[in-house]
């Protein structure tokens, strides 16, 4: 049957807004509600004859709750064949009324571990009987309507209003793809809170939210977003966020959560790498070093702030072509101003827990590593040299560490005065990641006189300490663990530079 008349219907769900409407639609049009527990008695309230679940079976709800709805004349109801000559005669034969709507939700247990619930409260949100149901009534969409959320509601009384009580093939299929898909994702939560401590080396990934983009990294590429964006910004204005906007966002948010403490500290990206980065006593003066960094670069990038953004700020900000502005506030004036070009995306950035994996795709797989939250700091160094560094260049030296643990790879950082001068990128060679990073700085006229260098791996040669030497740099930090590590030693005592080792390699590929 392609279009079917509903003459029952199954309700049994934990959350109950916008349920009302719909059980006053089916009392108006004459539908049987079968119904349990609280669901039961919500329904009698709104002075609406239900049929206990109870009458049924003639088995009460027993051990706790627990089991309520497992039972063969429930799930006969629901997994009957119509058409099938002998699933009709056997309803018939044990008495089971056929059930044509199953509406039913799911204990809250994403919620009840987020809320950081004991072990055993959780153990109790695992749904045996509402997933049993949804399951069932999915896979007989052909004669049951399923509905598994109650984000759902709303389009099903407008279907159910408007057909009379009668639902399409198509309809009901639909609403079985929906079904599925909660069950699904409820399944692997579970199994993720579970192999939080078991690790079997095993990868489920369910994200029910999702975006259709403009487009992806490039125009003739399909885009997409999966994950709750509203969870962890609000955004004040502009267009939509393409792919590659989403992109720099991340970098950004990864970047800035290493000043989250510090300092008003400014930093503003291109293609995943900050192309400006400075710490100082005022956001303002944050935001002018960190474009003084490289002005010509910033253009089009993406600008974060790690405090709240004042008036000041957003007049600087506003000369300048940038396509997002993140912040944990902004004033009025400055939010007036930043709105002043259509486009710019304004974003608020809330305080959220992040993912702990980094998940990419790789051959015809999947690769999975924990991130990289290990951040140098003063007591992991190893000084190596008879020079060591200065307080001043000890902050310059972290300052520079944590942002090139940020920068692709091969990469070396130049920093003074916790501003970023200049950094060489994802070069194949870190000799030419240096000479990159020493040209940019001149061009922007840094003196590189008594600036730091910082290198996310070890240098198997000397070479790049004698090219930082003869630019004036003073100070180097990089994680050792060459085999030739005494030959940037010996190259350092002989010239009066000094070196820190942190025994931590943070490659970025």
């Amino acid at each position: 049957m392609s279009t079917k008349k509903a003459t029952s219907a199954l309700i049994s769900v934990f959350h109950k807004d916008g349920l009302e409407p719909i059980v006053k639609k089916f009392n108006e049009l004459g539908i049987t509600i079968y119904s349990t527990g609280g669901t039961e008695k919500f329904i009698k309230d709104l002075g609406i004859d239900v049929v206990p679940v109870e009458e049924v079976t003639s088995y009460p709800s027993i051990l706790g709750g627990r089991v309520k709805t497992l039972h063969p004349k429930v799930f006969g109801g629901i997994l009957n064949r119509q058409d099938h000559e002998g699933d009709v005669a056997q309803l018939e034969e044990f008495e089971i009324p056929q059930l044509d709507i199953v509406i039913v939700d799911l204990y809250p247990f994403e919620k009840t571990v987020a809320s950081g619930a004991s072990e055993q409260d959780i153990i109790e949100k695992i749904d045996i009987g509402g997933i049993s149901l949804i399951r069932a009534a999915a896979k007989n969409y052909k004669d049951v309507l399923c509905v598994s959320s109650m984000e759902d509601y709303r389009e099903v009384l407008d279907i159910i209003s408007s057909g009379n009580g009668s639902t399409t093939l198509q309809e009901r299929r639909k609403f079985a793809t929906k079904a599925f898909n909660v069950s699904s994702h409820y399944d692997s939560a579970i199994f993720n809170y579970f192999n939080q401590k078991h690790k079997e080396p095993v990868l489920k990934i369910s994200e029910t939210k999702g975006q259709i983009l403009r487009y992806g990294e490039n125009p003739h590429q399909k885009g997409f977003f999966f994950g709750d964006f509203d969870a962890m910004f609000t955004k004040l204005h502009g267009k939509e966020l393409s792919y590659n906007n989403l992109l720099d966002v991340d970098a950004a948010v990864n970047l800035m959560n290493e000043f989250r403490k510090e300092d008003p500290t400014f930093a503003i990206l291109k293609h995943n790498n900050a192309c400006g980065l400075a710490t100082r006593k005022t956001i303002h003066q944050a935001y002018v070093d960190a474009l003084a960094g490289d002005p010509v670069s910033a253009f089009g990038g993406i600008l974060i702030s790690n405090v709240e953004i004042d008036k000041p700020t957003a007049k600087e900000i506003h000369t300048l072509f940038c396509e997002v502005v993140i912040a944990p506030s902004y004033s009025d004036e400055a939010l007036e101003i930043l709105k002043g070009k259509k486009n710019r995306i304004i974003l608020i950035q809330k305080e959220v827990d992040l993912p702990e994996t980094i998940v990419r795709t790789c051959l015809n797989g999947i690769l999975v590593q924990d991130k990289d939250h290990k951040t140098d700091t003063v007591a992991d160094l190893n000084y190596v040299t008879g020079k060591e560094p200065s307080s001043k260049e000890l902050e310059d030296l972290i300052f520079a560490s944590k942002l090139c643990k940020h920068t692709k790879s091969n990469t070396i950082v130049l920093a003074k005065n916790k501003q970023l001068c200049a950094s060489g990128t994802g070069q194949t060679s870190r000799v030419d990641a240096l000479n990159q990073a020493i040209h940019k700085a001149k061009s922007f006229q840094f003196d590189l006189n008594g600036a730091v260098m910082a290198s996310d791996a070890f240098f198997p040669f000397p070479d790049c300490v004698e090219i930082a030497h003869k630019s004036g740099i003073t100070c180097v930090i990089q994680p050792g663990g060459s085999i030739k590590d005494q030959l940037s030693i010996d190259y350092c005592n002989e010239n009066n530079i000094a070196m820190v080792m942190t025994g931590t390699r943070h490659f970025k590929h």
